[in-house]
């Protein structure tokens, strides 16, 4: 299962969830009928009465327990939230312009060339590519999709002298690691008259 489906779930859970619980505090607030579930006996009730709050005060544990609960669950969102938001897709690659200055290559324009040169290729339906890694040290990522009857060794073959090559050697990176995977495409069926 890919990350971004599993951020969706678990995204679409939370909300669901915290949906519930806020429409329910609210409408119990403003005077509709308990839910069934719900723990408290009407409107006027507090969440956490006296002896809730106070029970675990005398407690040498309870405090640096909650604290420390509370910070790894804060660190976690963090955490979540910032591999939710970091870019998987480069934007732009240092390349070196060979005066002692770098230069940049947009990601984008190196990605659709990379494509488009492959679809051109023999033997290839389509193709896609999308940039990851560092600005310094790019990775590319590939997908082929064969025509019926392409052989795989050969259309990998061309892949890496030609498109693969033409990108290495118009940006100057010696090295682009890259990962192509191959997808047949099906053909139509034969009408038979």
């Amino acid at each position: 299962m890919r990350s971004g489906v599993v951020n969706r779930v678990l995204l679409a859970l939370a909300g669901l969830v915290l949906f519930v619980l806020g429409g329910s505090v609210l409408a119990v607030g403003l005077g509709a009928p308990s839910p069934s579930w719900w723990p408290h006996s009407g409107r006027h009730d507090v969440l956490l009465s006296r002896a809730e709050r106070t029970a675990w005060r005398d407690q040498d544990w309870w405090w640096p327990a909650l604290i420390a609960l509370l910070a790894v669950l804060f660190l976690v969102g963090l955490w979540w939230l910032v591999s939710v938001l970091r870019r998987h897709r480069l934007s732009e690659i240092l390349v070196d312009s060979g005066d002692g200055t770098g230069a940049l290559v947009r990601g984008g324009a190196l990605e659709s060339a990379v494509a488009e040169d492959a679809a051109r290729r023999p033997g290839v339906a389509g193709a896609g590519a999308r940039l990851s890694g560092r600005r310094t040290s790019p990775a590319l990522r590939a997908g082929l999709r064969l025509e019926p009857g392409a052989a795989p060794a050969a259309a990998l073959a061309d892949f890496a002298a030609h498109p693969l090559g033409a990108a290495r050697d118009s940006t100057g990176i010696e090295t682009l690691p890259t990962e192509v995977r191959l997808r047949a495409v099906r053909h139509k069926a034969d009408r038979v008259s």
